[in-house]
């Protein structure tokens, strides 16, 4: 069985016509929706994803559900929403591709990423795990912006010509300078808008490897305790824990395992050199796997 997982964002043609084009087998769509911009914008995406529906049951045969996305700029919940929705279709057994065409960057990161990290960890089953991007054949901003400097020249022959109502007419054409003036000044987006506490969200990188037991334990134990100020203190309530004794034997192998999860290794743990210790804590990606694998620790 082949599942699509298709944000919705502003887009049709590149959600639905490479599939067609290309005669994918789609046996099962599932629709991303999340509210982004004004209620016009709203209600544009939410159109677009009636419409991908309906055609991707009419002309793909395929079964179609939404999904929908409470913020599209939570990246931490996406990237957790995403890892979960592509292991629940791998083990139905299903080939999953995942289009990262649409939506605004912060979802269509999260989904490539978190694919890449199932991709990481389930290594039997990377040859059904798929991301993909697909170019528009040509963007209509641009050609939008042509029909207005048209309807620009119009309107100032006609104002000049004293054809029409003065007053509208110079209301018109103000608006269409101003618009025309931001277009070419800021391209299609304007500002920046602040998200949390900041105005970026950070797109962490995924490990090219999988996690050994024992380092999901350290994973678990500084997702659990948020930070040690040095690895004897990680290695200490590891060892508490586990109900070991803890010996020098014992300390080397959580430093050990720290270095593999550490910046030089897989990049899930951080460390700060304080003194003659290193305060030791997760790093971004080592928290969203943490937040991805939470329900595993617990069975």
């Amino acid at each position: 069985m082949e599942t699509h997982i298709v944000p919705v964002g502003f887009d049709y043609d590149r959600l639905i016509a490479p599939l067609i084009r290309d005669q994918f087998d789609v046996d099962h769509v599932i629709l991303l929706e999340g509210a982004v911009g004004s209620e016009a914008n709203v209600e544009y995406s939410r159109r677009l994803a009636t419409k991908l529906e309906t055609d991707f049951r009419n002309l793909l045969g395929a079964e179609t559900e939404r999904i929908r996305l409470e913020d599209v700029y939570d990246y931490d919940a996406a990237f957790e929403g995403a890892f979960e929705l592509i292991n629940e279709q791998l083990d139905s057994g299903a080939e999953v591709w995942v289009n990262v065409c649409s939506m605004p960057r912060p979802v269509s990161f999260a989904f490539a990423t978190a694919a890449h990290s199932v991709m990481v960890e389930r290594q039997e089953d990377r040859d059904r795990i798929h991301t993909y991007y697909t170019a528009p054949e040509k963007y209509l901003e641009t050609e939008l912006a042509e029909e207005l400097r048209a309807e620009h020249d119009l309107l100032t022959d006609l104002l000049e010509a004293g054809d029409l109502d003065r007053g509208r007419m110079e209301t018109r054409l103000d608006s269409i300078s101003e618009l025309l003036s931001e277009f070419d000044e800021r391209g299609v987006t304007i500002g920046a808008k602040k998200i949390g506490d900041s105005h970026i969200v950070e797109l962490p990188v995924a490990s090219f490897s999988s996690v050994k037991p024992f380092e999901e334990l350290v994973l678990f134990t500084l997702g659990e305790h948020g930070e040690f100020e040095s690895v004897s203190e990680l290695a200490s309530t590891l060892a508490r824990d586990l109900n070991e004794e803890y010996t020098d034997s014992f300390r080397s192998k959580v430093i050990y395992n720290v270095d593999r999860l550490g910046p030089g290794g897989k990049g899930y743990i951080e460390q700060e050199e304080v003194g003659k210790s290193y305060r030791t804590k997760l790093s971004r990606i080592g928290e969203l796997w943490v937040r991805s694998h939470a329900d595993n620790n617990r069975e």
